[in-house]
């Protein structure tokens, strides 16, 4: 998986840490605050949109009465301290990371999060000890499935797309990273057990840990 790999770069909710399971209840709170029932497709349907077009998606499907940016606020203060104190790796991520890092291959972040809250998972689980880049879709035109946030955190790794390695765990995400023309490595997770099939119909490779890349027992699709 790793032959000619410059850079590889992580999705980073569900992918490089475990924290999918805190939305669900946060977006339960925060509508039924509001008087409103979670739909069942709701993430589903917000899934690989930027922080900023999930607030717009959600206003507009709401008729919310607060702005992109005071919804955007909520959530940041709603989800940071679990951000902070409780989000961690997922299984072997930071054996992986550490192993990347000795092998010399630059690693980046490509994420739909807020700035605010990766730079609190940031902080708390030392990712500056392992990655260089950082982009979040909320600095590029689009979110995924277009490629834009791979190919930008390709860009500040002078990193051709070609020789870049995506991980991630769902179908938009991972439509964006072969979209930038990227070999991509399909993640499981338990927040997209549905999605499995078509996970390994678009990705070129599957793990459900990352010891499996380290021991060379992955999936090859």
């Amino acid at each position: 998986m790793l032959e000619n790999i410059e850079s590889i770069i992580f999705d980073m909710d569900g992918t490089l840490v475990d924290s999918m399971w805190l939305w669900h209840d946060i977006d339960v709170e925060f509508l039924g605050k509001r008087g409103i029932a979670l739909p069942e497709t709701y993430q589903h349907d917000i899934e690989g949109m930027s922080f900023t077009e999930t607030a717009v998606y959600t206003r507009e499907l709401f008729q919310l009465e607060e702005s992109v940016e005071e919804l955007k606020s909520i959530w940041n203060q709603m989800a940071i301290e679990k951000y902070t104190y409780e989000v961690k790796f997922k299984p072997g991520a930071q054996e992986f990371l550490s192993h990347c890092r000795e092998k010399g291959i630059s690693l980046g972040i490509a994420t739909s999060n807020s700035r605010e809250l990766v730079d609190a998972v940031a902080s708390a689980l030392h990712f500056d000890d392992y990655i260089q880049e950082i982009v979040t879709a909320c600095e590029v035109e689009r979110g995924k499935p277009a490629p834009d946030v791979y190919l930008e955190a390709a860009r500040r790794l002078c990193a051709e797309p070609g020789n870049c390695l995506v991980f991630e765990d769902v179908p938009m995400g991972i439509r964006a990273g072969k979209n930038a023309g990227m070999q991509v490595c399909a993640v499981e997770d338990p927040f997209s057990s549905q999605q499995v099939q078509e996970k390994r119909r678009l990705a070129d490779y599957y793990i459900s840990n990352y010891e499996q890349v380290l021991n060379c027992s992955y999936e090859v699709l």
